[in-house]
């Protein structure tokens, strides 16, 4: 059997430094926030290369309170892509503000940015770019169009932990970025999390009253807030785990390669990673017009794979209210019948790696000869 992702294989590589910072917690018994949490903030934000970050209890958490901070609210317009997890939609939806959607491109499956100044119109408020399967989109023009018209960039980078795009990691190119470590994430908890970063001290501090019930002093409550506040358990493992971030990454990168190298003569499409971007490959995506023959070939084989994401958010029964139909997004609807992720996490061998190539190079050649 090959996994999809394996956490028991990452908490069992560093099970004493875990167990360890979870028994202090259990100790201090400070279980919410905390002095775990607060370092763990500090210690992400300087990974991000921000001065503050805010953490809460879940990603979703994340964008939900960036956009409510940004003055994102009814009737207010925030552009985002349509081949994402419908978390980013939904934190949009949250705020009573209406999700418009721009087309990815094919290669990078981020926002298409040739299409964005398009859909701006008087009510757009904000920019919500999406840093999908681990890969920065094209912030420069992002940023240059959000100044010119006074929109707030928000950046999505739920998947792209250590992503970079020309030399900066994302989170820190727009006026705030949000990050999820639901466990399968490249920074995972052992449970929910989630985090905003920013270079703005009044952001942060409204953050921090948003997600403790809207109190700015204990039983004051100076704004109507929410229960997003993280668990000082999850702060201590988060915090564990970002010392090995980097190590973690560059073995993805190696495991990504390596199928890069072993596919490159097959008909599949592989990722590209472009020019500008250090990927950092939540999910290694590939595409073929056999998906779903080529998953259930592997199925058999037991090898365990992902799909990333087979129906778009603006085909999704719960959001067909915002009135798009099949045929807006022809990118992004192919994309969501083609695209098949790979099993790829740090600990995962080059035997399994070879395996799973050979059993793709053998259902591929079965489906030639059907």
């Amino acid at each position: 059997m090959i996994p999809f992702v394996d956490l028991k294989a990452q908490y069992q590589s560093i099970k004493g430094e875990i167990d360890s910072a979870v028994a202090g917690v259990l100790e201090s018994g400070r279980y919410v926030l905390g002095e775990e949490v607060a370092s763990f903030e500090r210690e992400f934000a300087r990974f991000c290369g921000v001065s503050q970050a805010v953490a809460v209890n879940s990603g979703t958490s994340a964008l939900h309170l960036a956009l409510l901070v940004a003055g994102i609210g009814p009737g207010d317009e925030v552009i985002t892509v349509p081949y994402t997890f419908v978390a980013t939609v939904a934190a949009i939806r949250y705020t009573g503000a209406v999700p418009v959607f721009v087309e990815v491109e094919p290669l990078s499956f981020n926002m298409d940015v040739s299409r964005l100044e398009a859909a701006i119109t008087e009510k757009t408020k904000a920019i919500l770019p999406v840093h999908l399967y681990g890969q920065a989109a094209d912030m420069d023009p992002i940023l240059e169009i959000g100044k010119r018209h006074g929109l707030t960039v928000i950046e999505d980078a739920a998947q792209a932990h250590g992503a970079e795009y020309k030399g900066r990691r994302v989170g820190g190119l727009g006026d705030l970025g949000c990050f999820s470590f639901y466990p399968s994430k490249n920074l995972g908890a052992c449970g929910e999390g989630g985090i905003v970063v920013t270079d703005n001290s009044e952001y942060v501090r409204t953050l921090r009253i948003l997600r403790d019930f809207g109190q700015d002093q204990k039983y004051t409550h100076s704004l109507k807030g929410f229960n997003y506040r993280m668990d000082g358990i999850q702060g201590a493992i988060l915090g564990v785990k970002l010392r090995h971030l980097n190590a973690w990454t560059e073995a993805r990168r190696a495991h990504a390669h390596r199928y890069d190298e072993l596919l490159k003569d097959t008909p599949i499409s592989t990722p590209v990673e472009m020019p500008s971007n250090r990927h950092v490959y939540h999910v290694y995506a590939v595409r073929s017009a056999h998906r779903d023959a080529l998953r259930k070939s592997l199925e058999a084989r037991q090898i365990e794979t992902g799909l990333h994401y087979p129906i778009p958010v603006h085909m999704q029964p719960a959001h067909t209210d915002l009135g798009y139909v099949r045929g807006d997004f022809p990118v992004s609807e192919q994309a969501a019948i083609e695209v098949l992720s790979l099993p790829l996490f740090p600990e995962m061998s080059e035997t399994a790696s070879g395996q799973v190539a050979e059993a793709l190079m053998d259902a591929l050649a079965a489906l030639d000869k059907a």
